[in-house]
């Protein structure tokens, strides 16, 4: 346990900070899993009108700090191939 008035109130922010970053990461993982749902059922008018959502959700994540830039930027190159790709495909 921490002894320094300081190092207690330093404590107690990243404690805040630990919630707030959780939530933003739930959030974020959420929205990925349904757009991923989506590519894996294949149904690629669904998949296009989900993207949008999930890229703002993942440039707000990026923005509030709770990821990294490139993390970010490598989920939306991904989800964005991927819904392409199941759009390119020919339908089964």
């Amino acid at each position: 346990m921490v002894k320094h008035p300081s190092a207690e109130r330093q404590h107690r922010t990243s404690l805040r900070n630990y919630a707030v970053n959780k939530k933003n990461k739930s959030a974020l993982r959420t929205q990925v899993k349904k757009l991923r749902g989506l590519i894996e059922a294949k149904d690629k008018e669904a998949a296009k009108k989900a993207l949008p959502s999930v890229v703002k959700a993942i440039d707000q994540t990026v923005r509030k700090g709770t990821i990294h830039k490139n993390t970010g930027s490598r989920y939306k190159s991904r989800l964005s191939r991927q819904v392409s790709e199941i759009s390119a495909s020919p339908a089964n």
